[in-house]
């Protein structure tokens, strides 16, 4: 009776901590599960010809790449302060209008500086990474910095040539960040006090600019990272290293790949799919049962995403490859076979982001700045209707989001916001 007594007593808290973990929800990176996926339905299938109707716009978020956040009726977004010493956290209302602004950190003092976070918020909290590696938690609604932790002298941050650039995945009252170096890959701080919960080992790599991804698989909980030259997968409760893996074959050219990779994975099914530019191709992975390793199904080498993420919709894989730093092809890809359904040009136009929301590809060309609309199909890239960002300046790196019918865009300082519903 007593074991019996323990073993529910242990299986209630084991509920309660699944429980507790599913309702911390969060907001941030390339929307809800950080797939590029937004659940907006009743959408737009074409647009008049000069695009969607613009409902207002800003020149004042400061320079960035980031994406913007939307929650609870404010959106959220970073970039770097006027004298571009520092980064910075704004709030707005749904109608443009700005909050207040708060200094949280400093940006990375080498190449391309802009700041590049997107905030993740959960609960009340909105958690940052600068581009030199502080970790930032800000009270929302006040405005007000409640804790910093300093990545570089912690943690021996090592980063490639383009500093952070990478959105903590909050999971559980943990803050995860993933430092690289010679004394951990993947760190759980304190959500609350930003004390280190746990570290993992190391694996002697640099960091990449791969924010983290956590999966469930087969009843238990994992969160997916990636290294110089590796993808791993750790216990989010212990910091165990649960798998490494780094046999991508002989072909693999580009030593200490973290240098470039940008994308998060893509996870189904026990799968895990992801992809870098400068022709190092694309990899899907078997995740085994019990979560402790992982084994190459198949390689494709038609898509080799540089840093616009891809998306998964009804078993094909659809983003755009790298041909250089600024041709592109716009690419789909079967999941299970791996298979090449379609590299089309994009006319006109190259490579870019990407994101998808009912049953459409919402693709933005990161030289020129166009928007384009294109039916999901793995027959066909087909671009329905397009148009220009012309406010702004630099490269179109953020990745576009969609919330409540309305498709935010955001180049360098500007921020705009497109009624694309019915």
């Amino acid at each position: 009776m007593n074991k019996l007594k323990l073993s529910l007593i242990a299986c209630t808290s084991y509920c309660l901590v699944l429980l507790s973990a599913e309702a911390q929800e969060q907001h941030g990176w390339r929307g809800p599960n950080r797939d590029g996926a937004y659940p907006d339905t009743e959408l737009l299938k074409e647009w008049a010809a000069e695009g969607p109707e613009l409902l207002w716009e800003t020149l004042n978020a400061g320079k960035g790449w980031s994406s913007p956040v939307i929650v609870d009726g404010r959106l959220y977004i970073t970039g770097m302060n006027e004298d571009e010493s520092k980064e910075i956290f704004s709030a707005y209302t749904l109608t443009g209008e700005k909050i207040y602004t708060v200094e949280y950190g400093n940006p990375w003092n080498k190449s391309f500086p802009d700041t590049r976070t997107t905030p993740t918020i959960a609960g009340k909290k909105a958690y940052l990474i600068s581009g030199l590696g502080e970790v930032v938690c800000i009270d929302i609604k006040k405005g007000n910095i409640d804790w910093t932790v300093d990545g570089r002298e912690q943690f021996e941050v090592k980063t490639g040539p383009w500093g952070t650039a990478e959105a903590p995945l909050v999971f559980d009252n943990k803050v995860i960040f993933c430092p690289g170096g010679d004394q951990t890959a993947m760190v759980a701080l304190n959500a609350k006090n930003g004390e280190l919960v746990w570290k993992s080992k190391s694996i002697g790599e640099l960091c990449s600019y791969v924010s983290p991804l956590l999966i469930r698989h087969n009843g238990m909980v994992q969160i997916i990272g990636i290294s110089g030259e590796s993808i791993f997968g750790v216990n989010p409760e212990t910091g165990d290293m649960q798998w490494v893996f780094s046999d991508w074959g002989e072909d693999f050219a580009f030593k200490d790949a973290g240098k470039i990779s940008c994308n998060t994975p893509l996870f189904k099914d026990g799968k895990l799919f992801f992809s870098n530019g400068y022709d190092l191709n694309s990899y899907m992975l078997q995740l085994a049962d019990d979560g402790q390793s992982v084994t190459k199904l198949w390689k494709n080498s038609d898509l080799d995403t540089h840093h616009g993420g891809y998306v998964l919709v009804d078993g094909t894989i659809y983003g755009s490859n790298w041909i250089n730093n600024s041709k592109g092809n716009w690419v789909a890809v079967d999941w299970n076979s791996g298979e090449t359904k379609y590299e089309t040009a994009w006319e006109g136009k190259g490579k870019g982001s990407i994101i998808t929301a009912d049953n459409m590809l919402f693709c933005f060309d990161e030289k020129k700045g166009y928007v384009g609309l294109v039916p999901v199909t793995p027959e066909k890239f087909n671009v329905i209707s397009e148009f220009k960002i012309t406010k702004g300046e630099g490269p179109f790196w953020a990745h576009p989001v969609i919330n409540e019918g309305i498709l935010y865009i955001r180049h360098g300082n500007a921020l705009m916001a497109y009624s694309i519903s019915k």
